[in-house]
């Protein structure tokens, strides 16, 4: 089992990570539902596309005319390239994000993923936990983003991970990233098993991240090394449970995991029960995985 101070780190450390913001929000109002979150700055800036968005000091919402997701789409399309060439956005992924009620519901709009913090849109992505089990104590895998990413460069992060883009499903994002980022064939990424979520939601300098994630666990063979062949993970490392413990509690004193992947890895701990079910920490961290509604859901 995986040692109480540990444990403790572990939720001390996603605690403050996933601090709720002290400062104001403004909701991004489609249809009664808040569709999105920015801060002042941000609220300030879209007021300025006056011909798209009403900004008021409680919300800001599409103009009358901007009445379905066709003409709401090219709207943002053409922010979003305006606030890109200022800088204001993360690297420009020419993928674009469903914004919706709900999962796999019919969008309000369509966003490019670089801008999805920018507005506070709650986006979806797909994880994936690579387990080795076999010949001794369960291990896992943790690849390393590449020093070129524009998010969390040269971090740890688990083995496979990527955003749901639109018109994409769950099952069919696991099995592309598994390739792209580890060279997983297609009938093997096919027995990754959908084990649950987590929910994500923490200002960060780019915006604020709100992001579901939908965690799988893979049986990988003894023998198998990842290859990535996209270039986005640099190496790959394969470690016990407690040494993944340690990693996500950050116990070098600066993180090397992301916040995301290590989210994703506790959900596996705590299903695996490598942290014991009697230690203190337990419902915290459960809450941690899976937080109760907020202002921004």
């Amino acid at each position: 089992m995986i040692e109480a101070a540990i444990v403790t780190a572990i939720r001390a450390r996603l605690t403050a990570a996933l601090a709720p913001p002290r400062e104001r929000m403004c909701p991004i109002r489609v249809d009664g539902y808040a569709a999105g979150w920015v801060d002042s700055p941000r609220a300030a800036r879209l007021a300025a596309f006056d011909d798209v968005f009403r900004v008021d000091p409680d919300a800001i919402r599409f103009l009358p005319q901007l009445a379905d997701e066709p003409s709401r789409s090219r709207a943002v399309e053409r922010i979003v390239r305006t606030l890109a060439a200022e800088g204001a956005l993360t690297a420009w992924r020419d993928e674009r994000y469903a914004i919706a009620p709900a999962f796999d519901t019919p969008p309000w709009f369509l966003l490019e993923r670089a801008a999805a913090r920018y507005f506070g849109v709650r986006t979806f992505a797909a994880h994936v936990n690579g387990i080795v089990d076999a010949g001794g104590p369960p291990r896992m895998w943790f690849a390393r983003r590449s020093p070129a990413k524009s998010i969390d460069p040269d971090l740890l992060d688990n083995l496979v991970g990527g955003g749901i883009a639109a018109g994409a499903t769950i099952a069919g994002t696991v099995m592309k990233e598994s390739q792209e980022e580890a060279g997983i064939g297609a009938d093997l990424a096919g027995t990754a098993r959908l084990a649950g979520t987590v929910e994500i939601c923490r200002l960060q300098p780019d915006g604020l991240q709100r992001e579901t994630l939908f965690i799988h666990d893979l049986t990988l063979p003894r023998d198998f090394w990842p290859a990535c062949q996209d270039g986005e993970a640099v190496e790959h490392t394969l470690v016990d449970f407690d040494a993944a413990a340690r990693l996500i509690a950050n116990t070098s004193g600066r993180d090397v995991v992301t916040v995301d992947a290590s989210l994703v890895a506790l959900d596996c701990l705590l299903r695996h029960r490598a942290i014991a079910a009697a230690a203190p920490e337990l419902a915290a961290l459960e809450a941690l995985r899976r937080p109760g509604p907020t202002q921004f859901d």
